[in-house]
């Protein structure tokens, strides 16, 4: 009886009657199964990514501290996380410590710095990301102090801040020595339909809307949509690690008086 030649994946009929398969039908296998994984290590990669991009477009973003305004509550150089669901879905409240973009002549120019094209390349895929912070010099960081409607004034007689008439005792600040007026400058505001006025921790070192009240009269609000987020995490160093606070005993009575 003549017998079929084997093909090149089989070998011969085994004494039992099953067939062999041969080293080339093997190493096929094996090819394709890297080439299944490579394809699912492709795909996660790809879903990782785009999902990175969703979360810091919609709700988280990292940046970090480029002064020391808002000593002691941020050092400079300290990485935080915000989230960007303030003010889209989550109104701004008394207390919250925002990052807004410049509302016009806050921040001075910065040359332009030449840069490693690499380093350069792997700052822009981890800001795609929201890993990176290559933005963070082009926005400011303060606390809110007024809410639209608000009127604040500075000082009463224990040099605090009052809103809507009530003295704000604020246990975040930072003052320098021997002082215990909340800031340098009077004022007297009311704070305009759909802005803000913010002020750093670092009430003698700040740049904020009591600075710009009294060296650039008209310029001193922040604009709610300028706002891009409110900061609630410090993940770095991760020995400062914490939340960040509003201080809602702070304000107790603010919103109810501006009520009235």
């Amino acid at each position: 009886m003549t017998r079929d030649t084997p093909t090149d994946d089989v070998v011969s009929d085994s004494t039992d009657g099953t067939a062999v398969v041969d080293a080339g039908g093997n190493s096929r296998s094996r090819a394709k199964s890297v080439m299944l994984f490579l394809r699912d290590i492709l795909i996660i990669f790809v879903a990782a990514l785009v999902i990175s991009f969703l979360i810091k477009t919609l709700l988280i973003r990292s940046f970090y501290i480029p002064s020391a305004s808002m000593m002691d509550t941020l050092l400079k150089d300290d990485r935080i996380i915000v989230s960007l669901l303030t003010p889209r879905l989550v109104p701004i409240d008394h207390g919250d410590v925002v990052v807004f973009q410049d509302p016009g002549g806050w921040l001075d120019p910065v040359p332009e710095v030449e840069r490693n094209p690499i380093a350069e390349a792997i700052d822009n895929a981890l800001g795609f990301v929201g890993l990176s912070a290559a933005d963070s010099e082009d926005h400011l960081i303060k606390r809110v102090i007024g809410l639209p409607g608000d009127v604040v004034v500075c000082c009463d007689d224990f040099g605090q801040i009052t809103v809507n008439g009530v003295p704000i005792e604020e246990t975040y600040t930072k003052l320098p020595d021997g002082v215990n007026k909340a800031t340098e400058h009077d004022f007297t505001v009311t704070v305009p339909a759909d802005s803000l006025w913010v002020m750093g921790d670092n009430r003698y070192n700040s740049s904020d809307s009591s600075y710009h009240h009294f060296e650039a009269p008209g310029h001193e609000y922040v604009p709610i949509d300028k706002v891009v987020g409110r900061a609630i995490l410090i993940t770095w160093p991760a020995d400062r690690w914490t939340w960040l606070d509003n201080y809602p005993i702070v304000f107790r009575g603010v919103d109810s008086a501006g009520d009235e």
